[in-house]
């Protein structure tokens, strides 16, 4: 297999990775796998990583507009996941903060993904799940870095 046809292969896997990663989600009967969203899971992943953050910062992070992570933030803190509090470096912003409840559902999504994929991956060995984990994390490194590049 040349480059270009790597390449068309990666970019129908990464399409099937996708579909399937989803689908899977769905169809998991573990209540706390499908208890949050992706969106939902995405920022208070960040916000247990990272720490309180501001709007901008986390749109930033998540490549993603502003009035997009206005809108999922203020989804989840209906659902009490996490809190506005005021920015003491910006007396008019305000830093998004995971709640115990927030942390405490991610945590519980977080482990029933981790035990399906446990099942998923259960007859491959230690060196293949470590080498997949190694890639997707590049990969992901890739795709973050990619809209931030310089198109000149």
């Amino acid at each position: 297999m040349d480059d270009r046809e790597a390449l068309g292969q990666i970019e129908t896997e990464v399409a099937l990775l996708m579909r399937l990663g989803e689908a899977t989600r769905r169809a998991t009967p573990v209540a706390a796998h499908r208890s949050l969203d992706r969106a939902a899971y995405v920022i208070l992943r960040h916000l247990q990583e990272a720490g309180p953050q501001n709007v901008s910062a986390l749109a930033a992070r998540l490549n993603l507009d502003g009035s997009t992570v206005t809108r999922q933030v203020s989804a989840i803190q209906r659902d009490g996941l996490v809190t506005r509090e005021p920015d003491p470096h910006d007396g008019r912003g305000a830093l998004i903060a995971p709640t115990r409840a927030g942390l405490h559902r991610v945590d519980a999504v977080r482990a029933a993904r981790t035990a399906v994929y446990g099942e998923i991956l259960a007859d491959w060995s230690a060196e293949d799940r470590l080498a997949l984990a190694t890639l997707m994390r590049r990969l992901n490194e890739s795709l973050d870095a990619y809209p931030r590049r310089d198109k000149r």
